[in-house]
Protein backbone atom coordinates (compact mmCIF):
# COMPACT_ATOMS: atom_id res chain seq x y z
CA UNK A 1 0.00 0.00 0.00
CA UNK A 2 1.21 3.31 -1.17
CA UNK A 3 1.69 5.82 1.79
CA UNK A 4 -1.37 7.81 3.38
CA UNK A 5 -0.41 11.48 2.34
CA UNK A 6 -2.44 14.81 2.87
CA UNK A 7 -4.57 15.06 -1.19
CA UNK A 8 -6.95 17.14 -1.95
CA UNK A 9 -9.98 15.29 -3.30
CA UNK A 10 -12.80 16.81 -4.76
CA UNK A 11 -16.43 15.68 -6.37
CA UNK A 12 -19.80 17.32 -6.70
CA UNK A 13 -20.48 19.39 -3.58
CA UNK A 14 -17.18 18.53 -1.32
CA UNK A 15 -13.93 19.50 -1.35
CA UNK A 16 -11.60 17.07 0.92
CA UNK A 17 -8.14 18.98 2.57
CA UNK A 18 -6.19 18.10 4.67
CA UNK A 19 -7.09 19.48 8.55
CA UNK A 20 -4.91 21.92 9.49
CA UNK A 21 -5.22 25.17 12.43
CA UNK A 22 -6.58 27.32 9.55
CA UNK A 23 -9.96 25.03 10.09
CA UNK A 24 -10.92 25.86 13.18
CA UNK A 25 -12.82 28.77 13.11
CA UNK A 26 -15.11 27.05 10.48
CA UNK A 27 -15.26 23.56 11.82
CA UNK A 28 -16.22 24.89 15.29
CA UNK A 29 -19.25 26.80 13.26
CA UNK A 30 -20.06 23.60 11.90
CA UNK A 31 -20.04 21.63 14.99
CA UNK A 32 -22.79 24.21 16.16
CA UNK A 33 -25.07 23.58 13.71
CA UNK A 34 -27.05 20.83 15.72
CA UNK A 35 -25.25 21.36 18.88
CA UNK A 36 -23.21 18.05 17.74
CA UNK A 37 -21.30 17.50 20.65
CA UNK A 38 -24.09 17.03 22.78
CA UNK A 39 -24.43 13.33 20.86
CA UNK A 40 -22.98 10.78 23.05
CA UNK A 41 -22.20 8.54 20.33
CA UNK A 42 -19.87 11.02 18.04
CA UNK A 43 -16.69 12.59 18.10
CA UNK A 44 -17.74 16.20 17.53
CA UNK A 45 -15.53 18.99 19.30
CA UNK A 46 -17.47 20.93 22.03
CA UNK A 47 -17.27 24.60 21.91
CA UNK A 48 -14.02 25.82 22.98
CA UNK A 49 -12.14 22.49 22.18
CA UNK A 50 -11.95 22.07 17.98
CA UNK A 51 -8.30 23.51 18.89
CA UNK A 52 -7.43 20.31 20.94
CA UNK A 53 -9.33 18.45 18.07
CA UNK A 54 -7.43 19.34 15.44
CA UNK A 55 -4.03 19.22 17.26
CA UNK A 56 -5.10 15.67 18.21
CA UNK A 57 -5.69 14.51 14.25
CA UNK A 58 -2.24 15.99 13.47
CA UNK A 59 -0.18 14.26 16.32
CA UNK A 60 -1.78 11.00 15.36
CA UNK A 61 -0.84 12.43 11.32
CA UNK A 62 2.53 12.52 12.90
CA UNK A 63 2.47 9.10 14.13
CA UNK A 64 1.54 7.43 10.93
CA UNK A 65 -1.88 6.43 12.16
CA UNK A 66 -4.73 9.04 11.03
CA UNK A 67 -5.15 11.42 8.12
CA UNK A 68 -7.54 14.00 8.61
CA UNK A 69 -9.07 15.78 6.14
CA UNK A 70 -11.81 19.31 6.69
CA UNK A 71 -14.85 18.95 4.70
CA UNK A 72 -15.19 21.91 2.92
CA UNK A 73 -18.57 23.01 0.44
CA UNK A 74 -17.09 22.66 -3.05
CA UNK A 75 -18.68 26.18 -3.89
CA UNK A 76 -18.02 28.61 -1.21
CA UNK A 77 -15.04 26.76 0.51
CA UNK A 78 -16.75 27.24 3.71
CA UNK A 79 -16.02 24.26 6.33
CA UNK A 80 -18.82 21.80 6.95
CA UNK A 81 -17.32 19.09 8.66
CA UNK A 82 -14.61 16.22 9.37
CA UNK A 83 -13.34 12.91 8.14
CA UNK A 84 -10.39 10.77 8.66
CA UNK A 85 -8.72 7.83 7.31
CA UNK A 86 -7.11 6.27 10.89
CA UNK A 87 -5.79 3.08 12.25
CA UNK A 88 -3.63 2.60 9.05
CA UNK A 89 -2.01 -0.11 8.80
CA UNK A 90 0.35 0.00 5.54
CA UNK A 91 2.09 -4.22 6.35
CA UNK A 92 -1.91 -5.34 5.23
CA UNK A 93 -2.81 -2.97 3.17
CA UNK A 94 -5.61 -1.88 5.87
CA UNK A 95 -6.91 1.18 6.75
CA UNK A 96 -10.42 2.68 8.03
CA UNK A 97 -12.67 5.75 7.56
CA UNK A 98 -14.08 7.29 10.51
CA UNK A 99 -14.29 10.68 12.70
CA UNK A 100 -16.91 11.73 10.45
CA UNK A 101 -19.68 14.41 11.06
CA UNK A 102 -21.09 16.55 9.31
CA UNK A 103 -23.04 20.49 10.44
CA UNK A 104 -27.14 19.42 10.73
CA UNK A 105 -27.69 20.97 7.74
CA UNK A 106 -25.62 18.71 5.17
CA UNK A 107 -26.57 15.52 6.54
CA UNK A 108 -28.55 13.20 4.53
CA UNK A 109 -27.41 15.14 1.41
CA UNK A 110 -25.07 14.00 -1.23
CA UNK A 111 -22.26 15.30 1.24
CA UNK A 112 -21.43 12.03 3.14
CA UNK A 113 -21.77 9.74 -0.34
CA UNK A 114 -19.27 12.14 -2.01
CA UNK A 115 -17.34 12.27 0.54
CA UNK A 116 -17.19 8.39 0.87
CA UNK A 117 -16.97 7.68 -2.58
CA UNK A 118 -13.73 10.06 -2.91
CA UNK A 119 -12.13 8.20 0.23
CA UNK A 120 -12.73 4.73 -1.11
CA UNK A 121 -11.82 5.71 -4.71
CA UNK A 122 -8.68 7.14 -3.54
CA UNK A 123 -7.78 3.87 -0.76
CA UNK A 124 -8.51 1.23 -3.02
CA UNK A 125 -7.24 2.82 -6.80
CA UNK A 126 -4.46 5.01 -5.47
CA UNK A 127 -3.56 3.76 -2.29
CA UNK A 128 -3.78 0.39 -3.01
CA UNK A 129 -5.38 -0.66 -0.19
CA UNK A 130 -6.92 -4.45 0.20
CA UNK A 131 -9.45 -3.42 2.83
CA UNK A 132 -11.34 -0.28 4.16
CA UNK A 133 -12.98 -1.08 7.47
CA UNK A 134 -15.59 1.36 10.02
CA UNK A 135 -16.15 1.23 13.28
CA UNK A 136 -19.33 2.86 15.25
CA UNK A 137 -20.71 2.56 18.39
CA UNK A 138 -23.57 0.12 19.20
CA UNK A 139 -25.89 3.49 19.97
CA UNK A 140 -25.25 5.13 16.62
CA UNK A 141 -27.72 3.54 14.35
CA UNK A 142 -27.48 6.47 12.08
CA UNK A 143 -24.08 5.78 11.28
CA UNK A 144 -25.06 1.91 11.07
CA UNK A 145 -27.20 3.20 8.27
CA UNK A 146 -24.86 5.27 6.24
CA UNK A 147 -22.26 2.78 6.55
CA UNK A 148 -25.15 -0.50 5.40
CA UNK A 149 -26.02 2.10 2.63
CA UNK A 150 -22.35 2.55 0.88
CA UNK A 151 -22.31 -1.60 0.88
CA UNK A 152 -19.87 -2.25 3.41
CA UNK A 153 -20.76 -5.86 5.53
CA UNK A 154 -20.98 -5.78 9.07
CA UNK A 155 -17.89 -8.08 10.69
CA UNK A 156 -19.64 -7.78 14.02
CA UNK A 157 -19.43 -6.72 16.89
CA UNK A 158 -16.53 -5.71 19.94
CA UNK A 159 -18.47 -5.88 22.99
CA UNK A 160 -17.47 -3.69 25.77
CA UNK A 161 -14.29 -2.01 23.71
CA UNK A 162 -14.39 2.01 23.86
CA UNK A 163 -15.06 4.83 26.38
CA UNK A 164 -17.60 7.26 25.01
CA UNK A 165 -17.24 10.90 26.14
CA UNK A 166 -19.54 10.79 29.33
CA UNK A 167 -17.30 8.12 30.60
CA UNK A 168 -19.87 4.86 29.58
CA UNK A 169 -18.51 2.02 27.72
CA UNK A 170 -19.50 1.21 24.62
CA UNK A 171 -19.91 -1.92 22.11
CA UNK A 172 -18.26 -1.09 18.66
CA UNK A 173 -19.90 -2.10 15.46
CA UNK A 174 -17.48 -3.40 13.05
CA UNK A 175 -17.83 -2.95 9.16
CA UNK A 176 -15.34 -3.29 6.46
CA UNK A 177 -15.26 -3.40 2.32
CA UNK A 178 -12.56 -5.22 0.48
CA UNK A 179 -10.67 -4.25 -2.51
CA UNK A 180 -12.96 -7.18 -4.60
CA UNK A 181 -16.18 -5.65 -3.73
CA UNK A 182 -15.41 -2.16 -4.58
CA UNK A 183 -16.04 -2.38 -8.29
CA UNK A 184 -19.56 -3.02 -7.88
CA UNK A 185 -19.88 -0.23 -4.48
CA UNK A 186 -18.56 2.02 -6.64
CA UNK A 187 -21.03 1.47 -9.04
CA UNK A 188 -23.62 1.45 -6.85
CA UNK A 189 -22.56 4.53 -5.20
CA UNK A 190 -22.21 6.57 -9.13
CA UNK A 191 -25.57 5.65 -9.35
CA UNK A 192 -26.77 6.78 -6.43
CA UNK A 193 -24.51 10.22 -7.02
CA UNK A 194 -26.84 10.08 -10.51
CA UNK A 195 -29.96 10.70 -9.21
CA UNK A 196 -32.17 13.63 -8.76
CA UNK A 197 -31.99 14.39 -5.11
Amino acid sequence: MQPVLGVTLERGPVRLVPLGLPHEAGLAAAAADGALWKLRVTSVPEPGATRAYIETALRMQAEGTRQAFAVLDAASGEPIGCTSYHDILPAVERLEIGYTWYARRHQRTAVNTSAKWLLLTHAFETLGAQLVGWRTDNENLASQRAIERLGARKDGVLRHHALRRDGTVRDTVMYSLTAGEWPEVKARLEHQLARPR
